[in-house]
């Protein structure tokens, strides 16, 4: 039995130490705790490791995490949104995003040429410099072949920039492939369209994607999720492992519930109804903004994997 302990500061606290402390006070701190420890026993086991994400969270900072993330080791297939390819797209060429507030005048920022992401600003001009970038960067992709599927491009993509701090980047450097099954929703798709208007053999294959990561773990692999917020990047890699048997691991990071019944709030339990993750599996839900609970459990998890040496690059 484990009784609730008050929480104290101690003076020059690690942050491994502070989620350590909150694992005994009980509410939403325990899963963070939890979330930390089976994140520890993914690795540990040796498991493949699917991290998901909207493009929301790479809008913020959590951008340059998910690269380090990804650098150390901690993740083995990335699923995301088209927004989170964008903006790293654009970040890696030094597009900058104002933190605003979650109250301005919308209908200012419409007339300013400015998009709002909760309290992060986006100008219209950001898009425009990427217009040309995607131009470029389907120009050479056209070169070398003329039909990609999405992981095989996004890759491709990966080697052409510069930027340690880019997902893509450090993805392509360290052979973790990003699956992206809504490539066309968001700019990106709007401007490879535009593209195929003057090269009519130009392909993305999302369905040839598809069988990438299905083919991707098989029935004898352990497998593990760091599943952060939902929508279709959550779904694709629980649709995978379900074709293969099953998560041995699950963490789910969320502000949805699951009176909704959508996918971000869809929890753990519903998760076994359709055998996307086993019966017997290590899971938990933490629930909470994600710019503030995967730093958190992530650093301890990380702290810990290091003092055993089971990441690289530390």
């Amino acid at each position: 039995m484990t009784y609730v302990k008050d929480f104290t500061w101690k003076k020059n606290m690690k942050a491994s130490d502070l989620v350590g402390s909150l694992g005994s006070v009980g509410f939403q701190s325990v899963e963070l705790d939890k979330a930390a420890r089976i994140i520890v026993k993914m690795k540990e086991s040796n498991a493949k490791i699917f991290l998901t994400f909207t493009s929301n969270m790479v809008t913020s900072g959590l951008r340059g995490f998910f690269a380090q993330v990804i650098r150390l080791g901690m993740a083995d297939a990335i699923v995301t949104t088209v927004g989170s390819i964008e903006e790293d797209i654009m970040k890696a060429h030094g597009e900058k995003f104002p933190i605003g507030t979650f109250q301005h005048d919308d209908t200012e920022l419409h007339e300013s040429g400015t998009n709002r992401v909760g309290n992060i600003f986006i100008n219209n001009k950001s898009y425009e410099v990427f217009e040309g970038m995607m131009q470029h960067i389907f120009k050479e992709l056209y070169k070398k072949q003329h039909r990609w599927a999405v992981s095989d491009m996004l890759k491709e993509i990966g080697l052409m920039l510069k930027d340690k701090n880019s997902i893509l980047y450090q993805a392509a450097k360290n052979n973790v492939p990003i699956y992206c099954p809504a490539i066309t929703d968001g700019a990106f798709g709007f401007h490879a369209f535009m593209f195929q208007q003057e090269h009519s053999d130009f392909t993305i294959d999302v369905v040839k994607d598809f069988g990438n990561i299905l083919f991707y773990t098989n029935q004898d692999d352990r497998k593990g999720i760091i599943a952060l917020g939902g929508s279709v990047s959550k779904h694709h890699a629980l649709l995978a492992c379900l074709l293969n048997g099953g998560c041995d691991y699950a963490v789910y990071m969320t502000t949805a519930h699951e009176a909704s019944g959508s996918v971000g709030g869809a929890t753990t339990e519903e998760a076994k109804s359709w055998g996307k993750i086993k019966d017997a599996s290590d899971v938990c839900t933490v629930i909470g903004d994600v710019t503030i609970t995967f730093p958190l459990a992530m650093a301890k998890a990380l702290d810990v994997l290091a003092g055993n040496k089971l990441i690289k690059g530390v």
